[in-house]
């Protein structure tokens, strides 16, 4: 699997999108896009997404990008945010690209586990996008962070394990979108916080109720008071990132330890995988017996599966499962 790490190409190239390292150009030859230079075959959009992405972003460069994995990974994709500019900054259009990637990959039955990360150096994602919201009155900064939240809650939504790697600032609504994931993993260098009450406002994408579950009440209010900021090992060491590591040279360690954390979860039975998610993400919003009539009815979605089957055959036949998400 090669690494696609750099910019972004405007729409307007007739590249549809598809996220370059620096420096290197796309070279067309019989229909395939190879990196000139050498290297392999980029993987993007095609087909009735390609179609949609040209669409969208006609009159614009590209803020959002998908990227499937192959060969080993095959069943790995990549959400990529690279609005350099404005460093990832949620305005309209970084919004209407990422709520029509999530709405693609939510009944995607090839997809197992979905990775957000930046392409942006030393940025996760800024938070929101003052300039736009400074020309905003207070009807329509209202309808844009319902938005917002209605953007968290369908990537919290999406059936498979989402896993955010922050190796840059993570703020405000920045740091919502990770907490909207299942898992989070950071460079020690990053900075994330909720940051909102220094801006005179309150998190409205989900941080005020997603923090709390996460870290408890007590930790959340005082960061959330504060406005404080915390580096990759406090988050660490508070429950708020499911591992940290050292930050490369490359500036993409956060992303490495995600991608290592997916293929730990890729070999799972892929049905079992997305009724855990399920049972958990249901059962812990209500009380125990409901949790457990939950847990009940996401097992007996498992039990007539072939997967199940083939995990018991693999065991008795001391040998490893070939999972077929069937």
């Amino acid at each position: 699997m090669t690494a696609v790490v750099g910019r972004c190409v405007s729409a307007r190239s007739g590249l549809l999108g598809v996220c370059l390292p620096a420096g290197l150009r796309l070279v067309h030859r019989s229909g395939a896009r190879l990196l000139a230079g050498g290297g392999g075959p980029v993987t993007g959009p095609s087909g009735a997404q390609s179609r949609r992405q040209h669409t969208e972003v006609a009159a614009g460069p590209v803020e959002v990008d998908l990227r499937r994995l192959e060969g080993e990974d095959d069943g790995i994709v990549e959400v990529l945010m690279c609005r350099h500019k404005a460093r990832n900054a949620l305005g309209h259009v970084f919004v209407s690209q990422m709520r029509e990637l999530v709405s693609s990959l939510a009944n995607d039955s090839v997809v197992r586990v979905v990775v957000f990360r930046s392409l942006v150096p030393g940025v996760f994602c800024a938070g929101a996008d003052l300039k736009e919201r400074s020309v905003m009155d207070n009807t329509e900064s209202d309808l844009f962070v319902h938005s917002l939240r209605s953007l968290m809650t369908q990537i919290a939504l999406l059936p498979v394990p989402t896993i955010a790697a922050m190796d840059g600032v993570a703020l405000g609504g920045g740091l919502e979108l990770a907490l909207a994931c299942d898992l989070r993993t950071a460079a020690y260098s990053a900075q994330m916080g909720l940051i909102e009450t220094t801006r005179g406002l309150l998190p409205g994408a989900g941080g005020s109720q997603r923090l709390p579950r996460m870290v408890g009440i007590t930790l959340a209010k005082e960061l959330i008071f504060t406005g404080r900021r915390v580096g990759g090992q406090t988050a660490l060491e508070i429950g708020l990132v499911n591992r940290a590591v050292e930050q490369n040279q490359t500036g993409d360690a956060a992303y490495r330890e995600a991608l290592s954390l997916a293929r730990d979860i890729l070999p799972q039975a892929p049905i079992a995988v997305r009724m855990a998610k399920e049972a958990m993400n249901r059962g812990v919003e209500v009380d125990i017996t409901s949790a457990m009539a939950i847990e009940r009815m996401c097992y007996a979605r498992v039990i007539p599966t072939r997967d199940r089957q083939e995990g018991m055959a693999a065991f008795i036949e001391k040998r490893p499962p070939r999972y077929t998400g069937e």
